[in-house]
């Protein structure tokens, strides 16, 4: 049996008073006590958390992180060492959320104590540096991302990287893991399509802004222009703003709220400017649970921004989500296979999204759709989560793995480029054969050949 909440850490005694010098949160971006007090510690979360289901540790389950937010909040904890580990190891699933009876926000709660952590923990050097160049001087410059993404191609194409992996030498640097995750460099970045304007097909139906994300311009062509046919195919017209940015998700879960702000603010300024546009569309589940959460990232703020930031959001809508309510109306052909579904945690628990990708799957003819066992579970990706956690992120790809081969399905299906790579990773480690897809690309692939 689990140990009780306030016994949060074998290192850590929920009733000692700790030195005022390391405890306490700051004013600024700090968890509430009427968020916090919210949990009543009933336990209904625990077997939904994929790290106290990992280690059975009430530290890091969702109660036990909220208990040791309120005695650091009490002055009773140090924001130290432990803090800090238990606080990394959550992967932000959100599972915990669908699973609480009292409706706790787990997700604001543990993005605002890693802010408290940014704001008055140091961590190790090459931890800051490398935060430095991934959150503030990369993820917000696409040309940057792009001429990162020219020299990893080059890498790839000469045969470097497959001799690097297949000699394991990386493993001596304790890299290999994150070698094998390594996203393919497409041949050609999807930057192309920025700042155009993509006609409806038949019909206009409606006109949809396209949101293309950062790194997946490089990485994910296939799948944006797959996004884009689908809306075509249906009726929707698609305009591509050519000054949106990186939708700010990693920086807000590391933490990092002036940085996730700063490019709130620049993609609303790049959306803001269409005029007549019905809904900004995502096909990434975690960078639209964080635009649909810009309310809540700026809600703070003194100026309008605020309530830009709720008219933002509330204009957000996965592609599932947005392609089911407007009812799919693209002549389909025949997809004679069979596909197993995993629920990216974002799409499933941040934005309570489960039966509309479901539903566009089982209209496809021909298509069986097997429900795979416990698949509203991590995969392990979780944004950086299988870079700065390796060990836990592999131990929950290995299980998410044995489910989908369970199945026998020949695909995998899913909602977020993130999962994708971690899935397709877990295939070729497992020599499953199986492949894996957006929910839209197999949409793409089934409509008829006449309507592209």
């Amino acid at each position: 049996m689990a140990s009780s909440p306030t016994q949060a850490d074998t290192h850590q005694k929920a009733n000692e008073i700790a030195s005022p010098d390391s405890c306490g949160f700051s004013s600024k971006d700090k968890p509430q006590y009427e968020d916090y007090s919210r949990c009543v510690h009933c336990g209904l979360c625990l077997d939904h958390c994929p790290t106290y289901r990992l280690w059975g540790r009430e530290a890091d389950s969702p109660r036990g992180r909220i208990r040791q937010m309120v005695l650091v909040d009490e002055h009773r904890l140090p924001l130290g060492e432990q803090f800090v580990t238990h606080m990394d190891r959550c992967l932000d699933c959100r599972a915990c959320e669908t699973a609480c009876p009292s409706g706790v926000e787990y997700g604001k709660l543990i993005e605002l104590a890693r802010a408290q952590i940014a704001q008055n923990y140091r961590r190790p050097l090459i931890s800051r540096v490398l935060g430095d160049l991934i959150y503030r001087r990369l993820l917000p410059y696409p040309n940057r991302i792009a001429a990162l993404g020219k020299v990893l191609r080059v890498f790839q194409a000469s045969g470097l990287e497959t001799l690097i992996r297949k000699s394991h030498v990386a493993g001596l640097f304790g890299m290999q893991e994150q070698l094998e995750l390594m996203p393919r460099i497409d041949k050609e970045f999807f930057g192309s399509g920025m700042g155009k304007t993509f006609p409806a097909i038949r019909p206009r139906r409606a006109r949809v802004a396209f949101f293309a994300g950062c790194i997946a311009r490089v990485t994910f062509t296939q799948l944006n222009d797959a996004t884009i046919r689908v809306l075509q195919a249906n009726g929707c017209e698609v305009v591509v703003p050519a000054a949106q940015t990186c939708c700010g998700a990693l920086a807000a879960h590391a933490g990092l709220r002036e940085d996730a702000r700063a490019l709130a603010r620049a993609n609303m300024a790049a959306f803001g400017a269409l005029a007549g546009v019905d809904a900004v569309i995502t096909n990434a589940a975690g960078c639209g649970s964080t635009l649909k959460e810009y309310s809540h990232l700026l809600g703070t703020q003194a100026d309008d921004t605020a309530q830009s930031a709720q008219k933002f959001s509330g204009q957000v809508k996965d592609v599932t989500e947005f392609l089911d309510h407007l009812g799919w109306v693209a002549p389909m052909q025949d997809v004679r296979t069979t596909v197993t579904m995993q629920d990216s945690c974002h799409l499933a628990h941040g934005q309570k999204i489960r039966e509309a990708p479901r539903r566009l799957l089982r209209k496809v003819p021909g298509l069986e759709l097997k429900e795979m066992r416990l698949a509203d579970q991590c995969c392990g990706s979780a944004g950086v989560y299988n870079v700065t956690q390796p060990g836990a992120s592999m131990a929950l790809l290995d299980e998410k793995m044995r489910c989908a081969k369970e199945t026998e399905a020949p695909i995998i299906v899913t909602s977020n480029p993130g999962c994708i790579l971690q899935l397709r990773a877990g295939a070729a480690k497992y020599h499953t054969g199986q492949r894996v897809l957006h929910v839209v690309e197999l949409l793409d692939q089934a409509i008829a050949p006449t309507h592209r």
